[in-house]
């Protein structure tokens, strides 16, 4: 089976699947907790607790992988050698990416070299941080090809190019911004449900401020898209975080967190909710950030909805002890 008949499946399992998943982890202090939260590739490790460099390793995979994507986009080149590799270790590979032309929106374009900038900041902060316990970067496909990620999500979220079958965010600044709009979500999410796993203060502020950061940089990509006044742009948020519901279970808040305006039943707001016109800012309804844990970042990331450790972004896994998405 495909990468894409796999999305597609479980897109289309997606109620059954809720029965099955553990709801989202409850983010509780004490070593005990923080050591059931996450799953290791190594079932000998499950019952070890996590460790702070265990959870900023996890989020530096994320980092490389933001990272390439916006830097491949605005200058053609991903990030140097120099924040790729960890000490005797080479970084991965990047499949794909491009230079997209932003002549025709500069003001996309202007909003895609800050986020490429605080990307490759996040990833040299994070590896400073870490210093000799930072993992390399795991090879990274960001193809836009037929046969890559981008067009596997797209094709299972039914938001691919009607006469090439292909969804490439490189083609152009709005299908740039559909490309950002599948990561940046996530990267919220990734933060929020970690955050509260650390137990070194230092470093919970700095996760703090990346976790900012990212909620800044998704809400550029949800306006953006929301300005254009396209209805169709407005779908097709809509069914990528419907695709995304579909990889990562339960809970389902997902499925209705596009830039339409719905309640936490996926429903139009009515009587005094009804002067909503959107939903730039995805939350519940104490308007609180969703979290998700690192097995359901790893579902959308692979492109997967079963256990897996490797597959869509990331062919070969991510780095680091966390990288099943059990």
């Amino acid at each position: 089976m495909n990468e894409d008949d796999l999305v597609i499946d479980a897109f289309e399992a997606r109620a059954q699947r809720r029965h099955d998943r553990r709801a989202l982890f409850t983010a509780a202090l004490g070593a005990a907790a923080v050591g059931s939260a996450f799953a290791y590739s190594d079932p000998a490790l499950a019952q070890s607790a996590v460790t702070d460099a265990d959870v900023l390793n996890f989020a530096l995979n994320l980092e490389y992988l933001e990272a390439q994507f916006y830097l491949y986009a605005v200058n053609g080149t991903g990030l140097p050698a120099t924040l790729t590799g960890s000490g005797s270790t080479a970084g991965g590979t990047v499949t794909g990416g491009a230079q997209v032309d932003f002549t025709t929106d500069p003001t996309v374009g202007a909003y895609a070299r800050e986020i490429a900038a605080d990307e490759q900041a996040h990833v040299n902060f994070l590896r400073t941080a870490l210093g000799s316990a930072a993992v390399a970067m795991p090879n990274i496909n960001i193809s836009g090809a037929a046969d890559g990620p981008f067009t596997a999500a797209a094709r299972a979220a039914g938001v691919v190019d009607s006469t090439s079958g292909v969804f490439n965010p490189y083609a152009d600044p709005t299908s740039f911004l559909l490309g950002a709009y599948i990561f940046e979500d996530v990267g919220v999410t990734a933060y929020k449900g970690a955050a509260p796993l650390l137990s070194n203060k230092t470093f919970l502020e700095a996760a703090a401020g990346i976790l900012a950061v990212e909620a800044y940089h998704a809400a550029i990509v949800r306006t953006t898209l929301y300005a254009k006044g396209v209805p169709a742009l407005v779908e097709a948020t809509e069914k990528i975080s419907a695709a995304r519901d579909a990889l990562d279970g339960s809970p389902t808040e997902d499925l209705i967190r596009g830039i339409a305006p719905k309640d936490d039943a996926g429903i139009m707001p009515s009587g005094s909710g009804a002067t909503l016109t959107s939903n730039i800012a995805p939350l519940n309804v104490n308007g609180l950030a969703y979290s998700r844990s690192t097995g359901q970042v790893l579902n959308i990331v692979y492109l997967n909805a079963a256990t897996a450790t490797m597959g869509g972004f990331f062919p070969n896994g991510v780095n680091g002890n966390i990288r099943s998405t059990t």
